[in-house]
């Protein structure tokens, strides 16, 4: 569905980025093989991919900006987002400083796979598909607000 793959890469595009420098750069698979490929990408946490029909990758070049790896991570999130106001469903796989063996970084995995420039770095793939199942958000009572600290008056 072409025009829900564009929604998405709209949404990603007008990420908020520091200083507008935009470092990142995403690239959207949908070859089934590839994205079998990209399931590979972690010993743990990314075999999920292998079912889904569209994967971003999300990627940065890191001689852009300094803050690359927060600009990558709300581009990642925006897609998120974006896919779930789509009725899609979505899941984040952490590539940066995650192994795909003893010898190989997920990075370098995913880089190989795509055949991405050497300069990139690669953060973030989100796999995307419609979901099997209905995913109910935490209950109110599980929410720990005890993590909230306020600060200034008729915020308690």
């Amino acid at each position: 569905e072409r025009e829900k793959i564009e929604l998405i890469l709209e949404a990603a595009l007008r990420s908020p980025s520091s200083r507008s420098l935009n470092p990142w750069e995403f690239v959207v698979v949908t070859d089934r093989d590839l994205i079998e490929k990209l399931s590979r990408a972690k010993e743990h946490g990314s075999s999920f991919l292998k079912g889904a029909p569209l994967a971003f990758v999300v990627c940065a070049d890191p001689a852009r900006c300094d803050v690359w790896i927060e600009d990558c991570s709300i581009a990642s999130i925006l897609i998120q987002l974006q896919a779930q106001d789509l009725g899609l469903g979505s899941c984040w796989v952490q590539i940066r400083k995650r192994m795909h063996s003893a010898e190989l970084t997920a990075e370098d995995y995913v880089k190989k796979v795509l055949d991405l420039p050497e300069h990139w770095v690669v953060e973030s793939i989100i796999g995307i598909g419609y979901p099997a199942e209905e995913k109910k958000p935490h209950p109110a009572e599980s929410l720990q607000h005890g993590k909230v600290h306020y600060r200034g008056p008729g915020l308690s």
